[in-house]
Parts: C-alpha cells; sequence; structure tokens
C-alpha cells in the first residue's frame, strides 16, 4: 500500500503504474477520495498533473479515465525508446566500472534463473531494473527523463509482453548481450545490442491482438 503521507499524485501514479488500475477505468473524485484518504480537491489536482503526463485522459460526457495507449502508440513509442535506450547503453558502457560490471552481472544471472524457474513475472522485474540501471549508469539525465515519460504510458503492455508465452526465453539472450557489452566497456557492442532487443520488442508487439 502507497504512503498516506506522500503527494496524492504520486500515489496515483503507482496505482496505475503498478497496474492496480486497469487502463480505461474511470477515475471517481469521490471514491479517489476515499482511497487516497484526501480531499476531492487535491484529488483533482492530482488528475489534471496525471493528465499532463498522458496518464490519465479526460472523456467529454464520461470524465478522466487511466488513458489507453493502443499497440500502434505503444510501437511508435518503443522506435523512440530504441534510440534513446542505444544511446544509454553506449553511455553505460563509457561509464561503466568493475564494480557496476560485476552488479549487470548478477542481474543477469538471477534473469537465467527465473527463466529456468518459469517466474515471468520476477522476470519482467528484472527487465525493469535492467533498464533502469543502465539509464541511470548512462549518466544522460535527459534520454532518462523521457525514457521514463514513456515508460509511464507503456505499462500495460510491459505487462502483456511479461505474460506472453516464452517471452522471458526469447528475451534472455538479449539481456545478456547488452549486459555482456556494456561490461566490456563497449559501446558500439551495447547500442547495437540494446537496439536489437527493442526491435524485438516491436516486433513481438506487432503480433498483438488489439481486440
Amino acid at each position: 500500500m502507497s504512503d498516506p503521507t506522500a503527494d496524492p499524485a504520486d500515489r496515483l501514479r503507482a496505482l496505475i503504474l503498478n497496474g492496480e488500475m486497469a487502463p480505461g477505468q474511470r477515475l471517481v473524485e469521490s471514491d479517489l477520495a476515499e482511497v487516497l484518504q484526501v480531499k476531492r480537491s487535491a484529488v483533482r489536482t492530482a488528475l489534471v498533473q496525471l493528465t499532463s503526463e498522458r496518464l490519465v485522459e479526460r472523456i467529454r460526457n464520461v470524465g478522466a479515465r487511466v488513458r489507453v495507449v493502443t499497440v500502434a502508440e505503444a510501437i511508435a513509442m518503443y522506435e523512440c525508446r530504441m534510440v534513446l535506450e542505444g544511446l544509454c547503453a553506449r553511455k553505460a558502457a563509457e561509464h561503466v566500472t568493475p564494480e557496476v560490471a560485476e552488479e549487470l552481472g548478477t542481474i543477469g544471472t538471477e534473469m537465467e534463473t527465473v527463466v529456468r524457474n518459469g517466474d515471468p513475472l520476477r522476470y519482467s522485474q528484472l527487465n525493469e531494473q535492467l533498464h533502469t540501471r543502465i539509464r541511470e549508469i548512462a549518466a544522460q539525465p535527459v534520454a532518462k527523463d523521457l525514457l521514463e515519460g514513456m515508460r509511464a504510458q507503456l505499462v500495460r503492455h510491459r505487462f502483456r509482453l511479461a505474460l506472453r508465452s516464452g517471452r522471458p526465453g526469447e528475451s534472455l539472450p538479449q539481456h545478456l548481450a547488452i549486459i555482456r557489452a556494456v561490461a566490456a566497456g563497449d559501446g558500439d557492442a551495447a547500442e547495437a545490442a540494446m537496439r536489437d532487443h527493442v526491435l524485438d520488442v516491436i516486433r513481438v508487439l506487432g503480433e498483438i491482438d488489439e481486440s
């Protein structure tokens, strides 16, 4: 459960990102005020903020709801992510240290373990952890902020990919290739491996039935 003392917008954002509020779900001010234990005015302010972040949308005669990102929109965002994630992988390789290389290797080892154990949700968490850590190591704040904004909007598709049969096994070699290249300090290989990985995500998204 979220911290009741935290900002209402942060708490509502977390509920959306954690999948506790589904795309298309109506956001009723009175209900949210009760859930978040704040005044309706605070909920209203939070909804305005999340609308500006494109996590929430307002529909005429319906009200606010969690924004639905179509597959076509998701693919367009991943095309942008491919460039930005590739840049971050290159920068991370340039800044890698032995300690960082060991840390990334540990994530890779745990990814291999959860794939063997058939735990797609834990694999999804490690996937997110790896990409987040690479962005942090890259120390490219503009790319990081842009990617974080897109990540929030892609949460629905991230869960759908995580639960797709066989997907962890498909993406594991791609993630291990990224880790090896970054750990080796090879910027060219790191960027290429990351681009190949995101391009494969785009391929899989294109196979998803929107219905």
